[in-house]
């Protein structure tokens, strides 16, 4: 008999797995299959987990998982045609077929949901008496600037030490009080294990895909990465799972879905299956619909009219939190974000469910319609309901409107109508702060670090009250001026008296308090500065009609201190170029797996496909003749297209 000791050590690298399914009552699978595939295929001449491994920067943190090796189990061999997929401490085993659905670019939203949990966990075990420790993270030190040290101060701090909770949770340790995850969409589990190994204060994590063959997967990457004590894999249906598990003793601490395309058939589900309290992690990547392409569609989805604007990525946030506060509220729970944020190609809400009739009632004063002019892209919100305090008693009334006229009081233009949307804050700042402070604090804990610090730090700077945002490229296009700088424009705004911010949804986007009367006054001045060719504009076009008024006051374009913030002066990672070349939405899982490479193959051949177009007739041979597959060609041989079918065919197996 020999025995062989492994030491875990960290590893660092790129991102996550998911299955999107939509379907619904489907019958539970039985895990029996999965156990006995696990014991079939376990294995100690595959390659060593990640854990085992040295640091990809050459040094060796301390050990992190202390469980004995008892409760761990040995690591799973690799099977033929999987490779082998690092991101953060976790190694993943995938398969090389496309049977289970994994984006690379994601990392930033996985590592982005570890630090919101990790915080999470940390004020919610907090009032529980347990100390959550996360490695590498230093002890928050506390100085004062006082010379003079009270004895009364200092006694109580030694009892305040004295009566510190005794009760810590490591990560990869099990925590009796700790919190229960749900992640209801695993597909191979990089999301769960990376929980079960980076997030302390876990009492277990259930990650659940609807496939069968994710689901024996997420079995093997829980035993390779040692962390079966924590993690429990399931083949169920995501609704079906979160409606048995509606009682409050088994509500989830955490839920976290991150679907493929609309989260809508999941939210009602997952606001009963949170905890009273608990944290709601959405992720939603069908932002044709939400950005305004399909109205009618988000509307059947998520009870709100999208509109196409240059605000659309941030109403695409608060259509999202509009429709989880409205199905909440069925079942008298509200909402309350604490993180809403616009990346790439996605959006990503953390929201925790409160449950309380009374609160309930405010929610439709939180909820507005949205009115935007077509002409010069100038928006009016109006609330949904009216609710005034009447001494220690609320009164609520229907709001009065609409706040604009049948025209655009600016060029004359109709209004389109979209919404309802939640017009509340969309972030808490204090939460915001406690994450960005962790991050900054522990840099190498993620690899994505500095996108994330960048991030939050344009959040922390935004105005919370003010919902949605102009563009400054948008208004000087809307009048055929010159663009004026940012800063320029931002020191008028605030020369003006008014606030003004910058949002982390959109690169030129400008926050501010201002009436869309104030802004155009302001691009007047800039335009009699910069003048346009007045004879050019038509009569009726929105640049005449704003340009024939007279500006209301005296813009002042001096650049202000304050007019630049502070995460644009330390040049952080705000908005990062695409990190790799096709890096949007990866193709659907497919039950029966094959390779997404016939994809990408079509989205290079139709890359720029208009910009190149055909200037030289003779290379329409290369093309099938549509008439002539009919049988309705009468051009023959002179037709400038193909005949030769067998051709055609070839070209289509190739």
């Amino acid at each position: 008999f020999w025995f062989c000791t492994v030491i875990p050590l960290k590893k660092s690298v790129p991102q996550d797995l998911r299955r999107r399914t939509g379907s619904s009552f489907i019958h539970e699978e039985s895990m029996e299959p999965l156990k006995a595939a696990q014991d079939s295929r376990s294995s100690t001449t595959g390659p060593l987990p990640a854990s085992t491994k040295p640091s990809a920067e050459g040094v060796s943190p301390p050990p992190t998982d202390t469980v004995s090796d008892k409760q761990k189990t040995p690591p799973a061999g690799l099977l033929p045609g999987e490779t082998v997929v690092q991101e953060g401490k976790a190694s993943i085993l995938f398969p090389s077929a496309n049977e289970v659905f994994y984006n690379p670019v994601q990392e930033f939203n996985r590592d982005l949901t570890c630090a919101v949990i990790t915080e999470f966990a940390r004020d919610v075990l907090a009032q529980r008496g347990v100390k959550v420790l996360v490695p590498g993270e230093k002890e928050r030190v506390v100085v004062s600037l006082s010379e003079e040290t009270n004895e009364a101060d200092a006694q109580t701090e030694e009892k305040n030490e004295a009566e510190e909770p005794p009760v810590t949770a490591p990560v990869g340790e099990k925590c009796e009080h700790g919190l229960r995850v749900l992640e209801g969409l695993a597909a191979s589990g990089l999301r769960s294990v990376r929980f079960a190994l980076e997030v302390p204060g876990l009492q277990s994590v259930t990650a659940n895909d609807f496939s069968t063959k994710a689901a024996a997967l997420i079995a093997r990457n829980a035993q390779y990465n040692g962390v079966s004590h924590l993690l429990r894999a399931s083949c169920r249906d995501a609704s079906m799972l979160m409606y048995e598990m509606r009682g409050k003793k088994e509500r989830y601490d955490v839920i976290d879905l991150d679907p493929y395309g609309s989260p809508a058939s999941f939210l009602d589900a997952a606001v009963q299956a949170v905890s009273d309290g608990g944290l709601l992690c959405i992720t939603c990547t069908d932002m044709a619909v939400m950005a305004g392409n399909s109205g009618e569609t988000c509307y059947s989805k998520y009870g709100s009219v999208s509109i196409k604007a240059k605000y659309c990525h941030e109403m695409a946030l608060r259509i999202i939190l509009h429709s989880l506060d409205q199905r909440a509220g069925v079942y008298q729970r509200y909402i309350r974000p604490l993180l809403s944020v616009s990346v790439d190609f996605y959006i990503r809400v953390f929201v925790r469910v409160f449950t309380g009739q009374a609160t309930v009632k405010n929610s439709a004063s939180k909820q507005a319609l949205v009115y935007n002019c077509v002409g010069c892209g100038s928006f009016h919100l109006q609330k949904m309901g009216r609710r005034t305090s009447n001494g220690k008693h609320m009164k609520y009334s229907a709001a009065t409107g609409p706040p604009v006229g049948p025209e655009c009081e600016h060029c004359g233009q109709r209004h389109q109508m979209g919404g309802p949307i939640w017009a509340e804050p969309i972030c808490d700042l204090a939460f915001v702060q406690k994450v960005l402070s962790a991050v900054s604090g522990n840099p190498s804990r993620f690899g994505t670090s500095k996108r994330i610090e960048g991030m939050l730090s344009m959040v922390t700077e935004e105005l919370e009250d003010v919902p949605l945002y102009y563009t400054v490229d948008s208004l000087s296009s809307t009048i055929h001026c010159n663009t004026p700088p940012l800063l320029q424009f931002r020191s008028a705004l605030l020369h003006a008296g008014y606030r003004v911010s910058l949002s982390h949804a959109c690169k030129n986007a400008i926050k501010t308090d201002a009436p869309p009367a104030a802004i155009w006054d302001i691009m007047r001045c800039w335009e009699k500065a910069n003048p346009v060719k007045r004879e050019k504009l038509s009569q009726t076009s929105p640049a005449f009609k704003i340009l024939s008024t007279d500006p209301g006051l005296e813009a002042c374009f001096t650049v202000r201190e304050d007019a630049n913030p502070q995460s644009r002066k330390r040049h952080l990672t705000r908005f990062q170029e695409n990190p790799q070349a096709f890096w949007g939405p990866k193709a659907r899982a497919r039950a029966g797996g094959g390779s997404s490479t016939d994809l990408q193959d079509k989205r290079k051949k139709c890359q720029n496909k208009r910009k190149n177009q055909i200037t030289d007739s003779s290379q329409l041979k290369n093309f099938p003749c549509k008439r002539f597959r009919q049988g309705t060609c009468t051009h023959g041989d002179e037709c400038c297209y193909s005949h030769n079918l067998d051709q055609t065919n070839e070209e289509k197996m190739e």
